[in-house]
């Protein structure tokens, strides 16, 4: 086992790091992050929809780093259903044979749409919080805390999850339902360090759609520089187990 700080590590050590919504916007970034603070013999797992999306990341990743030094799977799975948090259960479990000192869950999947359909509506909440919290639970069983093994869980969050915004009941009440499920997870799990983290107006899609919908407009920054304030977030290590931070406060 290699020798990590688990107070204040330099890099992410020899882990593994699941990220779910990684096929574009901030989860394509953070995987960009993440990648390069990764310790040889690391294992990412990258979780989306899109398969295509995935392996054209996965190529990106292993143009820049030894394939020895970085295992890279790629879960083409759909979240919403039990099969898909299965899946990526599974294949992280393949995994835990593996001598790690870091266990990283980035848990970013969201999705924004607007619906009134109660079925859709139900799917929409079992995929936005039903689906992190059987995930992470999930994770949290496949590697046990014990002495040595750092362990955090990210919930990628909003400053909706804080206020609310016309127009997407929906999306405010998944993103507050999540702050706190993570809250609890906090309280229970001692030994796990929990964030969410609001990663501010980003350059993507649902911005877009947010200034379409309300008139709401912000000034806009790049995926990457959010993901690079998460990063440095979990290398300090020194935020609150349980607390909410915001792209601007950090």
């Amino acid at each position: 086992m290699s020798d990590i700080d688990t107070t204040n590590p330099r890099t992410l050590g020899r882990g593994i790091c699941i990220i779910t919504g990684a096929s574009k916007g901030f989860g394509r970034a953070l995987a960009h992050e993440v990648c390069h603070l990764l310790e040889p013999g690391s294992v990412l797992l990258l979780v989306a929809r899109s398969g295509t999306l995935l392996q054209e990341l996965k190529e990106e990743l292993q143009s820049f780093t030894d394939k020895q030094w970085l295992v890279v799977h790629c879960i083409a799975a759909d979240l919403s259903t039990r099969e898909g948090v299965n899946e990526t259960v599974r294949v992280a479990r393949q995994e835990a044979v593996n001598e790690i000192d870091n266990v990283l869950l980035i848990n970013n999947a969201v999705a924004w749409f607007i619906f009134t359909d109660l079925e859709r509506v139900n799917s929409y909440l079992s995929f936005n919080i039903s689906s992190a919290l059987t995930l992470t639970a999930g994770i949290l069983q496949t590697f046990p805390c014990r002495p040595g093994l750092r362990w955090s869980v990210v919930n990628v969050s909003s400053i909706y999850a804080l206020q609310a915004l016309p127009s997407w009941a929906l999306y405010c009440t998944a993103k507050a339902a999540r702050k706190m499920m993570f809250s609890v997870l906090a309280e229970e799990e001692p030994n796990v360090k929990v964030l969410s983290y609001s990663p501010g107006p980003m350059d993507t899609d649902m911005q877009e759609e947010i200034q379409r919908s309300t008139g709401i407009s912000h000034c806009l920054f790049p995926c990457q520089e959010s993901a690079a304030k998460l990063m440095k977030l979990l290398l300090d290590n020194d935020f609150s187990s349980g607390g909410h931070l915001d792209f601007f406060e950090v």
